[in-house]
């Protein structure tokens, strides 16, 4: 590493200059793993096949994105960062970047975000500059360096200030699929992304907090501090739909991570064909936690009491085991409290067992071949069928909704009469192939399925919009993350279905993570002053005491309200935004959305639906409200604030699907209407 003094007379053609070299090592890097001749070092195909997919990762994680800066800080140290490392002489400087680069001796040209000797990047300031005597922030153009910054953070003389990169790097027009955000975490992001991977952390973030890209960065790191334990145990993003999982699908990999795993809730639980829906009412029911208690009831009920004894013929001797000793052997099995199919394997070997103790007290001396033997006999197959059947969690669920009298026996003193008849179906269905399951009904089955046979835990679980999930959901979820830990990323004011969580505490518990800590980012680093001023007047209205987002953007923002006649003026309006820089939505309550795509059609503006990705050609994506969630476009034209409201079966999730519509906007918002404005707004 080169020491920190900068040519007086150009040190922008230096920085380009250390760019250039950095670009040509990473190519050199590439072309190393490239050029692996693995035909020697493999005993078969399969391990083969492992190491050319192992290799193949490695050259993907290992591309150089021609509109990404593969450095965007540089830090000068006083002195050594610290002992452990080896190249640390007294006032060395360090690149900080997306991915560490070596050159051709090994020496470090840009060193990972991730990196310990990188935080100070992200944490270091003028009462606390953590050793550091400048750092300085880069300025791209595409993927051209065009300017710097530098903070001289140990010169008591030079004045704290805003950095203007930073701001821009913020404010920057978006097109294309979410960006990482590793140029501009603040250091209470910093501290939540680098926690630790023991623990699960709950984030409470408002509109524009960055509360996702905390969550994706901290999945990130994580692989990185903790690479061989997740490669082993595997890591997942869950978002709340497709749409959402195609917007931020380029977040990890622009990192250099591959490996995660992206799903909805619905993916997770697709046990069965989603043909259906529920009404409100009975989706509240079968998400409510009880539901648990009484799933687990009725497949635990499937156990009978032995009455008669099993005899065991082998060769010329009879061996019996009495109706007393299979009941205590059942009811052992039934106090160990674990899974009902695990349960069901394990008493024909009990059975077994006690036929050899009496095979041994007569002086035979049986080996376990014996004991699996008389674990396969019929006589003992039939009683384990009679006493523990086996339980198929789809059919169990369909004979709850469809049989008032073993949905009554189980639901008893757990469920209200009133309760049992929402969730009854009111037509008798022939086989489970031929019903028509709704969202809800497969996360019932994912739990009976969790009942008879454990669900496999993965290493970390990223949870984004979690406070849109039922209690039953959240419970799925948490199965998924038995043995590991999660990060739950929400905004109690953005929950917009009837059943969304009222509290942090109430839905770690339903994880089965009541130890989480709970963090909440109040700074708004994407929503405009002005913007989020308008919609926090909703606040009081959809999550009363839930503080507002305070933005610390310098630019207060484009916003207006603008009353309209028609169609065509939303979409002239449409129009207008578009001689802007950057990408534009177009959110509407859904009813109205086939109104909107014909007039624009007519008039000639193209445009993409949710999740399709924007372009410089085309920038303008028509929004239906109820998948604006998570979603973000430079400016946004938000059309008819009452149908939205109108638009969900109550008033205060109607507002809260609004306060989701009017926080998407990072540079400017028009609000458009021809009915009158909710009272709310003011």
């Amino acid at each position: 590493m080169s020491t920190p003094v900068d040519d007086p007379l150009d040190p922008l053609s230096r920085e380009r200059s250390h760019l250039a070299g950095s670009r040509a090592a990473l190519r050199a890097m590439r072309e190393d793993v490239e050029s692996l001749d693995i035909s020697d070092v493999t005993a078969n195909w399969v391990n083969a096949e492992v190491l050319a997919r192992q290799i193949d990762d490695r050259i993907k994680a290992l591309a150089d994105l021609s509109d990404t800066p593969l450095f965007f800080g540089r830090l000068d140290y006083l002195h050594a960062p610290g002992a452990e490392q080896a190249e640390g002489a007294e006032g060395e400087r360090f690149y900080i970047g997306r991915r560490h680069v070596h050159d051709a001796e090994g020496d470090p040209m840009v060193i990972d975000w991730r990196a310990p000797v990188s935080q100070p990047f992200y944490r270091a300031s003028k009462k606390d500059p953590l050793d550091i005597g400048l750092r300085r922030r880069f300025g791209y153009t595409g993927g051209d360096l065009t300017a710097y910054e530098d903070e001289h953070l140990s010169d008591p003389a030079e004045a704290v200030r805003t950095s203007k990169l930073l701001q821009q790097e913020i404010e920057r027009p978006r097109v294309g699929p979410m960006r990482d955000i590793v140029a501009t975490i603040q250091p209470e992001q910093d501290e939540i992304v680098r926690s630790g991977l023991g623990g699960t952390v709950c984030v409470q973030g408002g509109p524009g907090t960055g509360k996702t890209a905390v969550g994706l960065h901290r999945v990130a790191y994580l692989l990185y501090a903790h690479r061989e334990r997740l490669a082993r145990t595997g890591t997942l993003v869950i978002g709340p739909n497709k749409s959402f999982l195609h917007y931020i699908e380029q977040v990890l990999p622009a990192l250099g991570e591959l490996s995660v795993r992206q799903a909805t809730v619905d993916d997770l639980v697709a046990h069965v064909e989603v043909r259906g829906a529920d009404d409100s009412t009975a989706a509240v029911v079968k998400g409510d936690a009880r539901m648990a208690e009484v799933l687990r009831r009725a497949v635990y009920a499937h156990v009978d009491m032995p009455t008669e004894p099993v005899v065991v013929v082998r060769g010329s001797r009879r061996w019996r085991v009495p109706a007393y000793e299979l009941e205590e052997t059942v009811r052992e099995l039934l106090d160990r409290d674990i899974r009902y199919g695990a349960a069901r394997e394990a008493l024909p070997q009990r059975i077994a067992h006690a036929v050899l103790v009496q095979m041994e007290r007569s002086g035979e001396a049986p080996d376990d071949r014996v004991q699996d033997a008389v674990a396969r006999n019929s006589a003992v197959k039939a009683a384990v069928k009679a006493i523990w059947p086996p339980v198929d969690p789809a059919k169990l669920v369909l004979r709850l909704l469809t049989d008032a009298d073993f949905l009554a026996e189980h639901a008893a003193g757990i469920l209200s009469e009133d309760e049992q008849k929402t969730i009854l179906w009111a037509k008798p269905v022939r086989s489970v192939k031929s019903a028509k399951w709704s969202a809800a009904d497969t996360v019932l089955i994912d739990e009976v399925n969790d009942l008879v046979s454990r669900t496999a835990s993965l290493g970390h679980v990223v949870l984004d919009e979690a406070q849109d999930l039922s209690p039953m959901q959240y419970r799925a979820v948490g199965r998924r993350c038995t043995t590991g830990s999660a990060t739950i990323l929400g905004d109690l004011a953005q929950g917009t279905t009837p059943w969304a969580t009222r509290s942090w505490d109430e839905a770690l518990a339903h994880l089965g993570k009541s130890e989480g800590v709970i963090e909440e980012l109040t700074a708004g680093f994407r929503v405009p002053t002005d913007v989020i001023a308008y919609a926090s007047r909703l606040l009081p209205h959809i999550a009363p005491g839930l503080a507002p987002v305070a933005s610390i953007r310098e630019n207060p923002g484009f916003f207006e309200v603008r009353e309209v006649s028609g169609t065509a003026e939303v979409v002239s309006a449409c129009g207008e935004l578009l001689r802007q820089e950057g990408s534009i939505g177009l959110i509407a309550a859904d009813a109205r959305i086939p109104a909107l795509a014909e007039a624009l059609t007519e008039a000639g503006l193209t445009y993409l639906a949710p999740g399709e990705e924007t372009t410089r050609q085309t920038r303008l994506t028509l929004v239906p409200a109820s998948l604006a969630k998570g979603l973000e476009y430079d400016y946004v034209l938000l059309d008819e604030p009452q149908a939205v409201v109108d638009g969900e079966p109550d008033e205060r999730t109607g507002l809260r699907r609004l306060y989701v519509a009017l926080t998407r906007a990072v540079s400017g918002l028009v609000v458009v209407h021809g009915a009158g404005l909710p009272v709310q707004l003011g």
